[in-house]
Parts: structure tokens; C-alpha cells; sequence
């Protein structure tokens, strides 16, 4: 329970009544847990019920009652106090956290940077647009957003989680680790979200490759982690769920099983329990250019631009209301194959195979890009 502060501000409950629904509309799960702690309805009154409780009141009118009580008890309530919570580079941990200052963390980008602070978020902005966020997670520690979108997750680069545009995410917990390998993501961040010079030339859009014809794609999973993980050891306890195939309507069959995932493109097609001894999908796969230039794929279950082509697997929540509530996802990047597995694959008679193991070192559902280690291809008689 969070003890209200001893200059409450009414404006900065209501808006944190109105980002928590926000979260919850976008089915952020921790978002979704604290309101079914009080109602299960997602409203703007289940909101309010909900920060009045964490705050000890009973309900929202007793805690706007308090608040109001508070500010004419103080001499200068005509005055506008800046919020608790908000965060600012003076009172917010991260600023001693992530960084000495976020000055400092400005200077280490080669260009402007706007700093623009949200309730718990810290966005860094370059000419462009947002290039890091930085947000408290836990009391001792918070995460740095970065928006990488040719980068994928490995090492101390995490997928982002509820951290806006940021496509991945570093942990921090003390000074020391803002090293100059984070310095280094950083900068790569600003650079890669800057606009470009008015006089730089613009690359003309790639022409389409030749079309070379139909791949089938098999794709085969075992060692499944059952109906309920845990991914992250002081996260949300995820039940019944389901992985299943990541594909555009116009590319399902008729009497296919699929649902819809909320607030995400494409839906869930042929979704199996995470109890599943072993799963399988079959996808037909448009294939263009050669061994010589480099093949591209396209078709609906074809995720990814040119250079990061892929096929989906989405983890979720199933609730029997025709719905998948996804939590991870995972890529098994058609770009990684081979050009001679392809080649034979495209042969009559032939297929392309995928066997990919779904659980992580910890028994959780894999996610982000698939490496060797969980992920074979190859060229196999139909």
C-alpha cells in the first residue's frame, strides 16, 4: 500500500487513474492485475477505485475528500506544488541510477536531445523523435528503453516491456554499470532515430525481386513449457497458455483455428497448450530472387522488412473468449537460412523444416530471435 503524499495533488491522481487505464486497455498485465484486484470491469471508476485502495481509502470520492481536506489545510493552497511522482532529473532515482545527470547522458549524443518527463517515464527525444525512455521498475532498479529496430535482444539487451517505443531494454541497478557499452547503445540509439540532412540523397525504393515460386514451410516444436511460467521471477504468473502461429486474416484457411491477439496485427493461428507434447504448422511461402543475389520472402504468415524476414510464434493467455492475450513473442528469421538449404528445399518433392525447442535454459516460453541453440532448418523429402 503507497501512503499518500503530504501535498497531494488531485490533478496528478486523476491522471494516474487515467494512465493506469490506458495500460489496461492495451492489456499490460501488471495494469490489468491491480484493477481486477478491485473490479473486473476496465473503466475509468475501476481505475480511480483502484489508486483510491493502493492509497488506503475505501473508495475514490473518500480519497478526493482527503486530498481536498489536505490542500486548505495548507497556508499556501493557492499555490501549485510540482507532484510527487513526478519525475524530474532532481528528485527521480534514475537520474543517480542510469546516469550522473541527464545532462551528461545529453552530452554523450552528438546532436540535441529534449528530455521530456511523464509520470514515472523519462523520454530522451532527439530532432527526430524518441530515442531511449528511462523508467523505475522496482525499488532498486530501472530499466533503459532503447529504440534499436534492426537490433535484436541478446545479451544485456532485453526485449522491452511497457517502455513505449523502445524496442529493447537494459537493466540498471547501480551506477557502475552505465559502462561504455551502454554509452555505446545509447549514442547508437540518437544516431539511428536522427533525422537524416535535408541534402542527403534518398535511396530509391528496391525493386522487387523475380519470383522464383512457392516454398512449403514445416515447422515443428517440442519440449513446450506447459500451462502456466512465470518468465521473469517477480513478474506475473501467466496460466493456460497457448503458442501459436503469427499470420495475416487474408492467409487463413478455411475451418483454420485461430484468434485474435487485442491490440496487435494479425491474429493467432492454430494456437496449441503449452502442455502439448509437440507442435506443427504448415505455411506456404512466396520466394523471390536467387542463390546468387539473395532470396526474399513474402507472403501472410512473412513477418519483417527485406533485411529481417521471418515467421512468428506468439505466446499468450487463452480465456476461452476467442482471444489470445500475448505476452511473447518469438522470430525464427527466414534470412538465416542458408541460401543452399533454400535451393533445396525448392526442389520438387521438397520441403523447408524448421524444428525449433520451445522452452528457454529457465523453462520458459523462447521469445525474441531464435538461435541455433533452439532453432534447426532443413531441406527435407516431403
Amino acid at each position: 500500500m503507497s501512503a499518500l503524499p503530504g501535498r497531494p495533488d488531485l490533478d496528478q491522481l486523476r491522471r494516474q487513474a487515467r494512465e493506469l487505464l490506458r495500460a489496461a486497455a492495451a492489456n499490460e498485465e501488471e495494469a490489468l492485475r491491480r484493477i481486477r484486484a478491485v473490479s473486473e470491469k476496465r473503466t475509468l471508476s475501476a481505475a480511480q477505485l483502484t489508486i483510491a485502495r493502493e492509497y488506503g481509502f475505501p473508495s475514490w470520492p473518500r480519497l478526493r475528500a482527503e486530498v481536498l481536506r489536505r490542500q486548505a489545510a495548507q497556508p499556501d493552497a493557492g499555490t501549485v506544488a510540482v507532484p510527487e511522482t513526478a519525475v524530474t532529473p532532481e528528485t527521480v532515482p534514475p537520474a543517480e541510477t542510469a546516469a550522473k545527470s541527464w545532462q551528461e547522458m545529453r552530452e554523450w549524443c552528438a546532436g540535441p536531445v529534449t528530455v521530456q518527463a511523464r509520470g514515472t517515464l523519462v523520454s530522451l527525444v532527439s530532432p527526430r523523435r524518441t530515442f531511449a525512455v528511462v523508467k523505475p521498475t522496482t525499488k532498486s532498479r530501472v530499466d533503459l528503453g532503447l529504440r534499436l529496430d534492426t537490433t535484436q535482444p541478446e545479451g544485456r539487451l532485453e526485449p522491452a516491456k511497457n517502455l513505449g517505443q523502445a524496442t529493447v531494454r537494459i537493466r540498471l541497478t547501480t551506477p557502475d554499470e552505465v559502462d561504455d557499452e551502454v554509452r555505446n547503445w545509447l549514442t547508437r540509439a540518437y544516431d539511428e532515430n536522427t533525422a537524416p540532412q535535408a541534402d542527403e540523397p534518398k535511396s530509391p525504393p528496391a525493386r522487387p525481386k523475380p519470383l522464383l515460386g512457392r516454398l512449403h514451410v514445416v515447422i515443428e516444436g517440442t519440449e513446450l513449457p506447459g500451462l502456466t511460467c512465470q518468465p521473469e521471477p517477480d513478474g506475473t504468473v501467466h496460466r493456460n497458455i497457448h503458442v501459436a502461429l503469427s499470420a495475416r486474416a487474408k492467409g487463413i484457411a478455411e475451418g483454420q483455428p485461430w484468434l485474435t491477439v487485442p491490440l496487435k496485427p494479425g491474429l493467432a493461428v492454430e494456437p496449441f497448450p503449452g502442455n502439448a507434447k509437440e507442435t506443427r504448422w504448415e505455411i506456404t511461402v512466396t520466394v523471390r530472387g536467387s542463390a546468387d543475389d539473395g532470396y526474399d520472402f513474402t507472403g501472410p504468415s512473412v513477418g519483417g522488412d527485406r533485411t529481417d524476414r521471418n515467421l512468428g510464434l506468439v505466446w499468450g493467455e487463452v480465456h476461452g473468449d476467442g482471444t489470445l492475450q500475448m505476452f511473447r513473442g518469438a522470430k525464427l528469421r527466414l534470412v538465416d537460412v542458408p541460401p543452399a538449404v533454400i535451393t533445396g528445399a525448392m526442389r520438387p518433392g521438397h520441403h523447408l523444416v524448421a524444428r525449433v525447442r520451445l522452452t528457454d535454459s529457465r523453462g520458459n516460453p523462447v521469445c525474441a530471435r531464435l538461435r541455433p541453440s533452439h532453432l534447426t532448418w532443413s531441406a527435407e523429402p516431403t
